[in-house]
């Protein structure tokens, strides 16, 4: 007899002897569920308050004729003097007047410069001067001024708003009349008139600006905050949970007669693949932060494989490799046929794989050797690669017939791990690109009740792959920033 063909009757023979062992168990099923990443995220929040009410009080306290004037005044011109023999000689006596007029001011006008509201008030002087003696005829005196009111405002750690007013003006016409070939104006008289009514806006911008609510609106995107957003409707619905944990304050600007608060929400956001999460419990309104804040979203989107997906997949790749026999070393040819496959995860991270085999050689008569080879390994990815293939490939299994560890045999042979592990290999590129594609145009922009959320995705990062009891994770992290306007209804 042939060497090789003794041999393999030994082998043969050596392999029948082992099947009255007892059957291998299919590996534990792992029950640990992928992770709902826990990120944190700052997202700006402006509110804005109306400044218009200001204004309108403001027209209210400032009245229109802010001083008026009717003085005696003894020498509204003073006396002409000539040198006469090196001395100078009074030629005219002083003239004394009446001065009559009024300050009156135009439509006040409400803007700002970065941080500073301002209030413009034009004034307008008219004033006359009058004389007994007949020599000022009613010279009519017109001047202009501009004044501004620059206002701050400054919000408490408590949400209560003070606001600081400085008024300043110049006059860019100054009241007087020409006489005698001199100027004389009456800037004095004016600006001692204008003076008290300087404090009394003053006093009345700085009760104004403490009625401005601040509190009431951030108490509201507060509370309504503690949400949960949908990023992604269906295949697979992905939710993403806020919990707010404080607020920043980084200051205000002025745009027209809104004043913009720069706020940011700093945030827990969660990422949930299934239905929507229920809201977190709200807490109170915590103190203000004042701190310049930077937002930022920074979220985890898990991408999770069903394991139900990969089965027809192998069972395909092993169907084809069924038209052709598999050369076992000393054995010979092995025709093979394979029955539906069973995926799962496994513990320690491993994926498990069942294929019932129906397998014959061919130098050898009698019934097929049937039973279940398992195989596990470990799903790996290269981090910022979507495709998964596997490695650390252990087989084992169980059979009913002669030859019981004939399959195992066919399980480690050279072509049956690397087919199982060729088949499970996946690239999720495609997936995630569709995944990435609905969140971009999920969360661009839209309205959640009262509020308008504005979402922008600079970028998608893949992480490493890990198998769990309910399918494979891979996790994605979306970057980007993203603002909440809050718009209640009016």
């Amino acid at each position: 007899m042939h060497v090789k063909a003794f041999a393999a009757l030994l082998l043969i023979g050596s392999l029948a002897a082992c099947d009255r062992r007892a059957a291998v168990e299919a590996p534990p099923r792992a029950t640990d569920k992928a992770p709902s990443p826990t990120q944190k995220s700052l997202i700006a929040v402006p509110i804005n308050a109306n400044t218009a009410s200001l204004k309108q009080t403001l027209e209210r306290a400032v009245p229109r004729t802010l001083w008026t004037i009717n003085q005696r005044e003894p020498a509204c011109v003073q006396p002409q003097r000539v040198k006469v023999f090196g001395k100078k000689v009074k030629v005219t006596p002083p003239i004394a007047c009446t001065i009559v007029g009024q300050v009156t001011r135009g439509p006040l006008r409400l803007r700002g410069e970065g941080s500073d509201i301002v209030v413009d008030i034009p004034l307008s002087a008219r004033i006359s001067a009058r004389d007994v003696g007949g020599v000022l005829k009613g010279e009519t005196a017109t001047g202009a001024a501009m004044a501004h009111a620059r206002i701050t405002v400054e919000l408490t750690p408590d949400w209560r708003t003070q606001g600081k007013a400085r008024i300043t003006y110049g006059w860019t016409k100054a009241p007087g009349i020409d006489f005698l070939g001199r100027r004389i104006t009456f800037t004095d008289e004016a600006d001692a008139k204008l003076k008290p009514v300087v404090r009394d806006v003053e006093r009345e911008v700085n009760r104004e600006i403490a009625k401005i609510d601040i509190r009431k609106q951030a108490a509201d995107v507060w509370r309504q905050s503690f949400t949960a957003l949908e990023l992604n409707r269906e295949n697979p619905p992905v939710w993403m949970r806020v919990t707010p944990q404080r607020i920043l304050y980084g200051g205000y600007h002025i745009e027209g007669d809104r004043m913009n608060l720069n706020l940011g929400l700093e945030a827990i956001t969660e990422t949930f693949v299934s239905g929507r999460p229920a809201d977190p419990e709200p807490t109170a309104l915590p103190r203000l932060v004042r701190e310049v804040p930077k937002p930022h979203l920074d979220v985890r989107v898990p991408v999770i494989a069903d394991y139900a997906v990969l089965q027809p997949v192998v069972d395909r790749a092993l169907g084809k490799r069924s038209a052709r026999p598999f050369i076992l070393p000393k054995l010979g040819s092995m025709m093979v046929k394979f029955g539906k496959s069973t995926i799962y995860g496994a513990p320690g991270g491993r994926i498990a794989v069942g294929v019932d085999i129906e397998a014959k050689l061919e130098m050898r008569s009698g019934a097929p050797t049937k039973g279940r080879i398992w195989m596990t390994g470990i799903p790996v990815n290269n981090p910022g690669s979507a495709e998964v293939h596997f490695t650390d490939l252990i087989i084992n299994g169980d059979t009913d017939g002669v030859g019981g560890d004939l399959l195992l045999v066919l399980g480690r042979s050279e072509g049956f791990a690397p087919l199982i592990a060729a088949a499970l290999t996946q690239n999720f590129a495609h997936d995630l690109g569709e995944l990435q594609d609905k969140i971009r145009r999920a969360v661009d922009q839209r309205r959640e009740g009262p509020f308008v959320i504005r979402t922008r995705v600079e970028r998608f990062e893949t992480g490493v792959i890990k198998a769990y009891g309910n399918g494979m994770y891979l996790p994605v992290r979306m970057v980007g920033g993203a603002s909440v306007d809050y718009r209640p209804p009016r």
